[in-house]
């Protein structure tokens, strides 16, 4: 299938609007399809997406991108199934209008349409490592930002847990899986001889409910050391004809994380000894484990980035990992994907993105990283008062103005260690706070500039100016509720790292283009469109026009 961009946007004579009454038309003109089509459609990147196509122009051409890209939004907006849009598209007038469509004599999209467009993104992915959807999505976002005169300045981003769709199992659950998985698979090959009794019982589904289903909380060890070996067995039996089989890559995988060998046997390992991105489930092999703020979560996570000012908020940057990824991971990401800013742009984000890195990082692009609280505990603001010269290595003088007796600064520990005159320490009044140890002669303060960049940031946060913009990060909290409530993120109908991911960024999309809607529709500037059709007649159309008049009028 070849690529080739979609040119026939323009109107002709038998487009399907022309048969509207003028009420009908008037309708459209208010609905949001006026809107889409005229805003959101054209921004739409086709040529990003021809690597997906053949370079051969004799064979057949795809189905317009900007029209599958336009789909994808719009399921997303309405949450409808594949087979929901494709009758809606087909007998709608409103998502023909968005699409541009209404001149085509039939809809160019069939049942596999958006399918087989997602199937061809992630085998892409998966061979380049690039990721389409995302660049589009952004790209998109960043058009909306112009088209809404939003100030880029001004930035806040926040994270979610991204439930995966798979079944939670136990150890004992997962065990039994890729077993069962595996001899099945062997089964397939036609090579059961490979295989006793024991393993065969795998495939009866009575035995799968004896061991899962029926058996108390006192048999579930002795059932599990019993999954445990025949697992191992069953991996040894299939090593030399099977490693590229996706069952065996699985049961090979289970074996190394949830065992350990001893004396040239393998054992359980301890429930605490298993990682965080072990298997979680043969289905999504992908998702991990993470317990945060109490909650355990199997799956991923989703980091937003929202531009915003008075006139509105855009989700500019948007990243999907697994959820072993951290929050300063992802402020690590975005700090470093910025160029340098000419002017001071100001991130705000809650205290699990801060730390003395992201804050270092963040000086360098001349951005401002404002955190709501930092991760870990803080010393007291009065060290920020120290004085040291960092090129000479120097504590130079102390919160209260006295200078050090001595001074060492020790390279493997990045800290000063500065003794003073302890009848002064005695009566200053700082003395509870500034970190000092009082030892037989003199006072030992103990300190590194890390600390002290630290206590600085601690007593900006104190200030009424930093706590009032720190305010404005509220604002993106709710994206995680959004994202749940209205576009069940936590019930991606599909699994995997890639193909929820894809859906992800559809989902923040579509939130996108929703602002947008609502910005325009309310906004003055969108009555300068004046016309219902926002595309033009093509000349053929026009000459057609002509001669039609003419003729009439000899008549």
């Amino acid at each position: 299938m070849a690529f080739m961009a979609n040119q026939r946007q323009q109107l002709c004579l038998d487009d399907s609007t022309y048969s509207l009454t003028e009420r009908s038309k008037k309708m459209l003109k208010k609905s949001w399809a006026e809107n889409f089509a005229q805003h959101i459609f054209p921004q739409i990147n086709e040529d990003r997406f021809s690597v997906l196509y053949s370079t051969h122009q004799a064979s057949r051409p795809n189905t317009p991108v900007n029209v599958i890209i336009g789909l994808l939004l719009l399921k997303e907006m309405f949450g409808s199934t594949d087979e929901e849009l494709m009758e809606t598209v087909l007998f709608d007038v409103r998502y023909q209008y968005a699409l541009h469509t209404t001149s085509f004599a039939e809809q160019p999209v069939s049942d596999r349409t958006l399918s087989r467009f997602r199937e061809r993104l992630y085998v892409y992915e998966q061979e380049t490592g690039i990721d389409l959807m995302k660049a589009e999505m952004e790209s998109l976002a960043k058009a909306f930002v112009k088209l809404l005169q939003i100030n880029p300045q001004m930035k806040r981003m926040d994270s979610l847990m991204i439930a995966s769709s798979c079944k939670q199992m136990s150890r004992l659950e997962i065990f039994y899986r890729c077993v069962s998985n595996m001899v099945k698979a062997v089964q397939a090959t036609g090579e059961t001889v490979l295989l006793d009794s024991r393993l065969l019982a795998y495939l009866d589904p009575e035995k799968e409910n004896n061991t899962l289903y029926r058996i108390n909380s006192s048999q579930t060890q002795s059932k599990l050391e019993e999954v445990c070996a025949d697992a191992v067995r069953l991996w040894e039996i299939c090593a030399d004809g099977y490693q590229d089989v996706k069952e065996y890559r699985l049961l090979e995988r289970v074996v190394g994380e949830q065992t350990e060998e001893t004396d040239h046997t393998r054992s359980l390992r301890s429930k605490k000894e298993i990682r965080t991105d072990s298997l979680q489930n043969p289905s999504d092999e992908e998702a991990t484990f993470r317990e945060k703020a109490g909650k355990k979560n199997k799956g991923y996570v989703g980091n937003v980035v929202e531009t915003f000012d008075d006139k509105g908020a855009i989700i500019t940057g948007m990243s999907y990992k697994p959820n072993i990824h951290s929050d300063i991971a992802f402020c690590k990401e975005v700090i470093a994907e910025e160029s340098w800013q000419e002017e001071p742009v100001i991130l705000i984000a809650d205290g699990a993105y801060g730390s003395d890195q992201t804050q270092e990082l963040a000086k360098e692009k001349n951005i401002q990283l404002i955190t709501t609280a930092l991760i870990g505990k803080s010393p007291d603001a009065i060290v920020a008062d120290y004085v040291i010269d960092e090129e000479q290595h120097i504590l130079l003088r102390c919160p209260a103005g006295r200078s050090p007796q001595s001074c060492q600064y020790k390279v493997t520990q990045a800290s000063y260690y500065a003794h003073f005159d302890k009848s002064y320490c005695m009566q200053c009044p700082h003395r509870k706070h500034c970190g000092a140890i009082f030892q037989k002669k003199t006072v030992l303060v103990r300190i590194s500039t890390k600390t002290i960049r630290r206590a600085e940031h601690v007593r900006k946060m104190s200030e009424s100016q930093y706590r009032q913009i720190a305010r404005q990060r509220n604002a993106v909290e709710g994206m995680p509720s959004v994202l749940r409530r209205r576009y069940q993120v936590d019930h991606m109908p599909v699994r995997g790292y890639i193909r929820t991911k894809c859906m992800y960024f559809l989902k923040v999309g579509a939130i996108n283009v929703m602002r947008v809607l609502k910005a325009v529709s309310s906004n003055p500037l969108s009555s300068l469109h004046g016309c219902l059709d926002s595309r033009k007649i093509s000349t053929p159309a026009l000459f057609q026009v002509r001669i039609h008049r003419e003729e009439f009028a000899c008549a």
